[in-house]
């Protein structure tokens, strides 16, 4: 190959865009030709699919990435800079890796198991580190590629088509997209909507009428105030809404995430073509009923950007727009999203320059555009619209509410998942004269829990050969928890080194040894039992049971890599009366070993002194901060009764520097 295709760069081939990533291990002409074969064929150019990519190279297998779009990085790239994350401790293997490659992008150094995660970002900046790493690992990846045709034999695929002729064959196959376009194709079971709560025996699931995001003051539906014969403002179902836990088949809201910024360069909101006011009268109802914003959400995620994404009961979701999204063809998709694209332009400019509205309102939304370094192809707006529900795979494991509230039957755990249970509206209807939004549920979880390896992969009498790690086998609300950016990277990770071990072993997938797969992913980073000491640890966080604390300690998320919800520390004040201690009940006595985990930063303290209390005495500990961040670090082994006699008390004496309190762990040694 050519020098000058050392990066990536783009060519034409029969009617795909071809993305060129790196030199090594492809030529040209075989990148070029009618057929291209991998030891790994990833359908879906997203943040899954690169790092499944990426693992299969790592254990010194090919891959080659196909998708039916021109955007790589799906999401990640796509304008979700503000990552959500539940537990960020949890995250591991390369989804831990990319977030510390995108801190190092803000602050250059070496990337190590202590450089801090960062889960906020610029797109362009998630998008440099993805192209980093696909040039690194020589991964070619095939743009605008639409499957036609999956060929089988047997219960395997042996092939794919797509649209332009092109055929990509191999042993393995991962369906990384958000569609779950290739395992319908292949025959796999899978449903799309909300099931009833009878099925799974959940709670959350089904038509959920609650308080989030909802219609905070009363808004008349009708055109014609008061007058039900004039029917109903754009947008809200005349069909009445079912009794809470009733299952049908709608999927939660989709939108854009918008990269916005207050700068004078910033580019201002435009009509879209066919701008018409009357599609958000319903809003301005809303405002005239007294309502006054925040219209979106305006998340920092650094050069002085945002993250901007729906927010309250008239927002950038398009409720009920994309019912037909997830099984539609690419004519019809096309439509549905230049229609999201239509209603959120819109809104924007609806919000920006209605005379109706506030003044107020007008010159606040007018304050924001869209940032002009960010999706310059697309005029500031982000390709990629947010698919946060399409199909779902249905095979031996299926993901419920049950796993999500830790009370599931995972033996066989490939990551862990920890948001909360989520789902966005799904439709509008009328309650009692009124409008109200019906869909959203935010039920948080007690912690991280285990992704099972069976719901990544279908059943073997239907495919033997394909892993699926985004449209995993999970009900509506279990889908909800687990459908997060890091967790789809975490589960990509372990569904391609089971890949590499079913070619290995000459298997299907489902023949995996589990124990085999979870030694591998453990030795390649991977976080797969909660709290991560496994069996017998005890495990504090700082907002749990057992710490008592003295002066004043602020929480934090700024830092990623934290124990639970968030870390705290002592805002550099207040030295020597601010104190934490955490107080583990132990459940036998014996010799355990201790570990403290803190976020680390430049402007950390490099002497923070910590005292553990244990059957033989105190032992003082000094800590430095500045570095090792985002793990568990170990202070030593000690003696220990059982019960709450022992402690670890963290100090403030002397520190010069920020002190963070976060976790600690006491492992039998």
């Amino acid at each position: 190959m050519s020098p000058a295709l050392t990066r990536r760069h783009l060519l034409r081939l029969g009617g795909a865009t071809f993305l060129v990533a790196g030199t090594s291990g492809w030529s040209l002409p075989a990148l070029a030709a009618t057929t291209v074969s991998a030891d790994l064929v990833v359908y879906g150019a997203t943040s899954a699919g690169i790092v499944a990519a990426v693992q299969m190279r790592r254990m010194g297998r090919t891959a080659v990435i196909l998708d039916p779009g021109q955007h790589v990085g799906g999401l990640t790239t796509g304008g979700l800079g503000a990552t959500d994350s539940g537990t960020s401790a949890s995250i591991g293997g390369l989804a831990a890796e990319f977030y510390r490659r995108v801190q190092v992008k803000y602050v250059p150094g070496p990337v190590t198991p202590a450089t801090p995660l960062r889960l906020s970002f610029e797109p362009h900046v998630a998008a440099e580190v993805f192209d980093d790493l696909l040039t690194e690992y020589a991964i070619p990846v095939y743009l605008g590629v639409r499957l036609s045709g999956v060929d089988r034999s047997g219960n395997r695929i042996t092939g794919l088509t797509g649209s332009n002729g092109q055929h990509f064959t191999g042993p393995m196959f991962l369906d990384a997209s958000y569609e779950g376009d290739l395992l319908a194709l292949a025959g796999v079971s899978h449903t799309v909507g909300r099931e009833a709560n009878s099925v799974y025996g959940e709670t959350v699931n089904g038509t959920q009428l609650r308080t989030g995001h909802q219609f905070t003051l009363p808004v008349d539906p009708y055109r014609t105030p008061g007058s039900a014969v004039s029917g109903l403002l754009p947008g809200i179902s005349g069909t009445p809404v079912a009794p809470n836990g009733t299952g049908d088949d709608l999927i939660q809201a989709y939108n854009f995430r918008m990269c916005l910024t207050r700068a004078a360069d910033r580019i201002p909101f435009t009509p879209p073509a066919g701008y018409d006011p009357a599609d958000y009268e319903l809003l301005h109802r809303y405002v005239q009923a007294g309502f006054a914003g925040p219209f979106f959400t305006t998340h920092n995620v650094g050069g002085g950007k945002t993250d901007s994404n729906n927010h309250g009961a008239f927002s950038t979701d398009f409720i009920a727009a994309n019912h037909g999204y997830p099984t539609a063809g690419w004519a019809q998709r096309e439509t549905i999203v230049a229609e999201h694209l239509r209603y959120q332009q819109g809104l924007m400019w609806f919000l920006a320059t209605d005379p109706r509205l506030p003044a107020s309102i007008r010159t606040a939304t007018a304050a924001w555009g869209l940032a002009p370094d960010e999706f310059t192809a697309t005029g500031g707006w982000s390709p990629q619209v947010y698919v946060r529900e399409a199909r779902r795979m249905i095979s031996g494991y299926v993901m419920t509410e049950r796993d999500c509230r830790g009370s599931g039957q995972v033996s066989d755990p490939v990551g862990l998942a920890s948001y909360t249970m989520d789902s966005h509206n799904c439709q509008r209807v009328v309650v009692n004269g009124v409008v109200r939004n019906e869909g959203d549920v935010q039920v948080g979880v007690p912690g991280p829990y285990p992704v099972a390896y069976r719901s990544i992969v279908p059943t073997e009498s239907q495919c033997a050969n394909l892993l699926v790690p985004v449209c995993l086998s999970a009900s509506h609300i279990a889908y909800g928890s687990i459908r997060l950016e890091p967790v789809f990277m975490i589960l990509a990770q372990s569904a391609a080194t089971a890949a590499v071990l079913a070619i290995e072993s000459g298997q299907s997938v489902q023949q995996v040894d589990p124990a085999a797969l979870q030694t591998r992913l453990r030795q390649d980073g991977q976080i797969l039992t909660w709290p991560p000491g496994g069996e017998g640890a005890v495990t504090l966080d700082n907002a749990g049971l057992g710490v008592t604390r003295g002066g004043t300690w602020l929480a934090s998320t700024a830092i990623g890599g934290y124990l639970g919800a968030n870390y705290e520390h002592d805002d550099n004040t207040g030295k020597g009366e601010t104190w934490m201690r955490f107080t583990p009940t132990l459940p036998n006595s014996g010799t355990w070993t201790v570990y403290l985990r803190w976020t680390a930063n430049a402007n950390r303290a490099a002497n923070v002194p910590v005292d553990i209390a244990h059957a033989d005495g105190v032992t003082t500990r000094t800590v430095d901060q500045r570095s090792s961040g985002s793990q568990w670090v170990a202070l030593g082994t000690y003696p220990f009764t059982a019960g709450t006699a022992g402690s670890v008390l963290i100090r403030t004496d002397g520190t010069t520097g920020y002190v963070v309190a976060d976790g600690v762990r006491f492992d039998p040694a």
